[in-house]
């Protein structure tokens, strides 16, 4: 899949340093998965949330932190559309990101 953008990630973890080494993980993860559909991901990611609009909810460290992504399954597109702290996700309006 390709990852846009990267640079959120980095902006993120840079802020929060224990978030760090898991969202390399799911960075590296997702670049080298080919997702079709939403099985596919489950398989890898138990605890992933699916919302509407092709918008999956990933925990990152423990659920402290919440990754939103938005998923083009016929382009191998994934979108990061939020990276915050678990309260920040609590604010939000996840289908909307």
């Amino acid at each position: 899949m390709r990852v846009i953008s990267k640079k959120k990630l980095i902006e993120f973890y840079d802020k929060y340093p224990d978030s760090k080494t898991q969202l390399e993980a799911w960075h590296k993860e997702a670049q080298k998965s080919i997702w079709e559909k939403p099985q596919d991901i489950k398989n890898l990611y138990k605890t992933a949330s699916f919302l509407a609009g092709n918008r999956v909810v990933f925990n990152i460290a423990g659920n402290k932190y919440r990754l939103i992504v938005k998923i083009e399954y016929k382009l191998k597109i994934v979108f990061i559309k939020f990276i915050g702290t678990h309260y920040e996700y609590d604010k939000i309006e996840a289908e909307k990101i």
